[in-house]
Parts: C-alpha cells; structure tokens; sequence
C-alpha cells in the first residue's frame, strides 16, 4: 500500500512539474507564428498562392488599408472606401521565411500597373505590401529596389509598402473559393487573363503553379 501511495504522488509530482507536451508545444507554435498580408488584386487569385506553401499555417481573403469600417464585399468592390482586397497569411518563420512569401507575392502579381490588376481595375484591386514590423518593412523594401534595379521591366514598379491596419475578413463564401467553386474559380482567372500576363512577366516561375 505504501508503495502505491508513493507512486501515486511521485506521478502527481511529474504532471504538475512537466506538462503535456501536446500543449506545450501547441503554444510553443502559437507564439512563434507571424503574419504576412499582401494584395494583388482578386483575392480569389492570391488565395491558392499562399494556401499550398509549407509553413503557412493559415490564409485569409478579406480588406484592408481603408477607411470603413466592417466593409462588406459589395462596398469594397464598388470602390470608395479604401480598401483593397487582400489576403492575411499565418505562417511559422522556422519553416518557410518572408523572403520567400515575398518572392511567391511578386511572382503572382503585375507590378506595372497602378490600380488595377489584370482585368480588375480600381484602387481596391492595387498591388501592395503591408508589414507588420520593421523587418518585413525592410525586406520588402529591399525586393522592390532589387526588382526596380534588375530592369526587367521598362517602366516603374506601382507596388506600394505600407504599413499593416486593421485587417476584415471577407464574407464566408470567399474563403477557399477556388476549392468551394472550382469551375467558376478557373473560368474567371482564364477569362480575365491573370494567368497569360503573369507568363508574360514572369516566364517559368510564373505564380509557381498556383492557379492549379
């Protein structure tokens, strides 16, 4: 009996001294996560992009960098309140860096038009980088003047850097779209002709199959 008792204690002892692991590490991967939020226009588009990637943990369609607050799809789209369509990306920096999101970010976008991304126009649809620190505010920096310097294109890179608000989730039926519509997903990025101008720009490396 006695040495049941002691048993009983010293297991005691260990789980308040050492917690579940399970747990431990789930906190573990909670504090060390970031966020990354770009927009390149049809948010629909980005999604895919950034969804595949190992590493990221998490992508979100919805709008920021405007005035109103709790917008819906239809304010946005009709312009006038700022925002621009975007997508907010969780991602463990152990596993894949912001460079990378960076170089997959250019990759899907046309950064040699201003408001407007392919057959969207307006400001809502403008490319742009919104950092959350002052790291990511440098790095981005850093690849647009890398991009502007390479003289790949003639004329300027529109892109903007500014620096992350409030961010709002678009309405349910946006999320995963080209998973939840497939179909009418695919139809849409051909018949706006997203994936033909970025094989113009970009040649192979191209939105890195990200429209599939």
């Amino acid at each position: 009996m006695l040495a049941m008792t002691c048993a009983l204690l010293f297991a005691l002892l260990m789980l308040t001294t050492f917690p579940a692991s399970g747990s431990a590490a789930g906190k573990e991967d909670e504090s060390r996560a970031k966020t990354a939020t770009f927009a390149g226009g049809c948010f629909w588009c980005m999604e895919p992009a950034f969804d595949k990637l190992p590493g990221v943990v998490s992508v979100t369609v919805g709008y920021t960098g405007g005035r109103t607050k709790n917008p819906t799809y239809e304010e946005v789209s009709a312009g006038g309140t700022g925002h621009a369509e975007s997508v907010q990306i969780i991602y463990d920096p152990s596993k894949i860096t912001y460079a990378k999101l960076l170089d997959v970010f250019w990759r899907n976008i046309d950064p040699t038009v201003k408001d407007r991304q392919f057959c969207d126009v307006g400001n809502q649809y403008r490319s742009s980088i919104f950092y959350h620190d002052e790291e990511q505010k440098e790095l981005a920096e850093e690849s647009k003047k890398e991009l502007e310097e390479s003289k790949r294109f003639p004329g300027p890179i529109y892109t903007e850097i500014a620096p992350a608000s409030q961010f709002y989730p678009a309405e349910e039926y946006h999320q995963q779209y080209y998973k939840k519509n497939p179909v009418r997903y695919k139809f849409y990025r051909w018949n706006c002709g997203r994936d033909a101008r970025l094989l113009e720009l970009w040649g192979r490396a191209a939105a890195g199959g990200a429209h599939q």
